[in-house]
């Protein structure tokens, strides 16, 4: 007869079958808890091992003078995006040209001043009253028509007649804005929008009052041909000249084909000037002298939404007899490293 095994050596086997299994593979409840903190623990020592080493590895770089290794940059979904052949170039002349002589250059070549033009669908929610009140608020020189029974062929005639430059519509579908329509008069683009993610003013915590200040405008992450258009018609929506003093912001931030828009007012923060201090360590503010500049935070005004372009199309709106110059089909979206803005 075999010689019999004690408890201690039969639960050593257990174990090491035990590190061989993942802990989803083992059914005892505490166990696999036991496993998965070992496991656990046993990679976050396996990486400040390895950044230890790599500090030492700078630290022996700098000693010898030599220069030291450059820092690993990780592998994100933006920075490994398939390559678009309409990526815009800083020194693509034929840009600059198009430029010059699109539907935009009398904007942006000060001709005339942003005059728009606010209506929503015929069917309003009280979050889409809220909405339209709050870009009253923030789009300068803005005027709210009520959409009525009337066709957006009917409203684009009339405000192409009253000199207006752009029209802002916002979907709903009875409960919640879930769209918004953007017109550049008098002879296009038209811009159709999905909007999500509508959070209100006074949802938002701590938020803050916009003033009359016309404010600044920032179009961050547009960089293909399709996307530095839809960024020229977002800032028609505003003036080109922002009163700095109002500290107002208003961002329209794309990444991953999804633009976020935020609203906000940036506030420095002050303290007072030390006595004796050495020159050039304190930065005196402008508005009193015996202050000091220490930092400054952002207060958001609201709203917040998510925007996502549908279609861009040549000209007015006109659903039949319209040339689309972008279409979202949903095709398009068999990878996640494909962006078209």
């Amino acid at each position: 007869m075999g010689k019999k095994r004690s408890r201690d050596e039969e639960s050593s086997d257990v174990e090491k079958k035990v590190k061989r299994l993942e802990p989803s593979m083992i059914k005892n409840k505490m166990k696999r808890g036991e496993v998965y903190a070992k496991l656990k623990h046993e990679k976050k020592m396996e990486k400040k091992k390895r950044h230890k080493s790599r500090d030492a590895a700078e630290k022996r770089a700098l000693e010898l003078g030599e220069e030291p290794p450059k820092p690993k940059v990780p592998r994100t979904i933006e920075n490994t995006r398939e390559s678009d052949e309409t990526v815009c170039r800083p020194d693509d002349e034929e840009l600059f040209a198009d430029n010059a002589a699109d539907e935009f250059s009398a904007h942006f070549n000060r001709e005339q001043m942003p005059k728009i033009l606010i209506t929503s669908s015929r069917f309003r929610s009280t979050r889409g009253n809220h909405l339209i009140a709050e870009l009253l608020s923030i789009i300068p020189n803005a005027t709210y028509y009520k959409r009525g029974t009337y066709e957006l062929k009917k409203i684009v005639e009339y405000a192409n007649n009253r000199d207006f430059t752009c029209i802002v519509v916002t979907h709903e579908n009875r409960r919640e804005p879930n769209g918004m329509l953007i017109i550049n008069l008098p002879d296009g683009p038209t811009a159709q929008f999905k909007l999500s993610s509508l959070v209100l003013r006074k949802k938002i915590k701590n938020h803050g009052r916009p003033t009359s200040h016309l404010p600044e405008l920032i179009l961050n992450n547009f960089t293909t041909r399709l996307g530095h258009r839809v960024g020229r018609m977002f800032a028609t929506l505003f003036p080109q000249d922002p009163d700095f003093r109002g500290r107002r912001v208003v961002t329209f931030h794309n990444q991953r084909d999804f633009i976020f828009f935020r609203h906000h007012r940036y506030i420095f923060e002050t303290k007072e000037a030390k006595v004796g201090t050495p020159k050039g360590k304190v930065t005196k503010n402008e508005k009193d002298p015996q202050k000091e500049t220490v930092g400054a935070r952002l207060q958001e005004c609201g709203p917040r939404f998510t925007l996502k372009l549908i279609s861009l199309q040549h000209g007015t709106f006109d659903t039949r007899g319209g040339e689309y110059e972008w279409v979202h089909k949903p095709d398009m979206d068999t990878s996640r490293r494909r962006f078209f803005l």
